[in-house]
């Protein structure tokens, strides 16, 4: 492997030997992020540490993602993450935020019914994935115990 060069300057790329990416300097504006890209000892041990916490971030959101709360914000924080380093998670991410600008500006005009329907069919399919849950699982003891037994007493459970 090559030694890396020195400090680079705004507007020139880095091109990483190992992987072949080319992260535009343009794009981070870091001056901490350039110092680690030009040393090579500390670039690699930065990288792998990059993947650890964006892998784990993701990993956590997508288990979150049938839950009530922000999963898919943890996901796309986690591949955020990943973008801020490696092209690919960076054209993931972008393709993501695309899909979703795409589904927002197809339900803005629609009526106040037809997002009240989708919203109805969401809440439909989290229900759903919770019955399954409790199908396979239980209900969970933490509940108060009122909405355990009325959990309980639904078919199948």
């Amino acid at each position: 492997m090559s030694e890396r060069p020195g400090p680079v300057t705004p507007g020139e790329p880095v091109v990483d030997e190992v992987v072949d990416e080319v992260v535009d300097e343009v794009d981070d504006d870091w001056e901490w992020r350039r110092r680690i890209r030009a040393n090579p000892a500390v670039y690699p041990v930065y990288r792998a540490a990059v993947i650890v916490l964006g892998l784990v971030i993701a990993v956590v959101g997508l288990a979150l993602v049938p839950l009530p709360g922000p999963g898919w914000l943890i996901v796309f924080a986690g591949i955020a993450i990943l973008g801020s380093e490696f092209e690919p998670a960076q054209r993931l991410l972008d393709w993501a935020k695309a899909r979703l600008k795409d589904w927002s500006e197809w339900l803005a005009p629609k009526p106040l019914w037809f997002k009240g329907l989708v919203g109805l069919v969401t809440l439909a399919l989290v229900l759903a994935i919770f019955y399954g849950l409790f199908l396979l699982s239980g209900v969970p003891s933490f509940f108060p115990d009122a909405i355990e037994d009325w959990i309980e007493g639904l078919p199948g459970l």
